[in-house]
């Protein structure tokens, strides 16, 4: 599943930069990340990299974009064409 903000989101903009995808950006109120381009940071990390860094741990899953795995290593590929991930590629699902 894809993350997104919530509401109580403090606009601080912690997890923009640390996004590989450059998913995230700020809204009107609060940032807000595109699930079209969150992979949940598989590919890259053995962890979410906006969930680390938010101080009100307000970057969570989107129980409504449920995602497998292969799903968001495919997206990855696509997102990064220029890039190789090898089969054992990091990913908050291998732990």
């Amino acid at each position: 599943m894809a993350t997104h903000i919530t509401e109580e989101c403090i606009n601080c903009g912690a997890c923009e930069p640390e996004c590989p995808n450059e998913a995230i950006s700020e809204g009107d109120e609060i940032y807000v990340i595109d699930p079209k381009l969150c992979t949940e940071c598989v590919g890259f990390h053995d962890y979410e990299a906006c969930q680390a860094v938010c101080p009100v741990e307000c970057c969570l899953p989107d129980p409504e974009l449920r995602e497998d795995e292969s799903t968001l290593i495919a997206r990855a590929r696509e997102i990064h064409k220029d890039k190789s991930f090898s089969d054992d590629f990091p990913s908050r699902f291998k732990k």
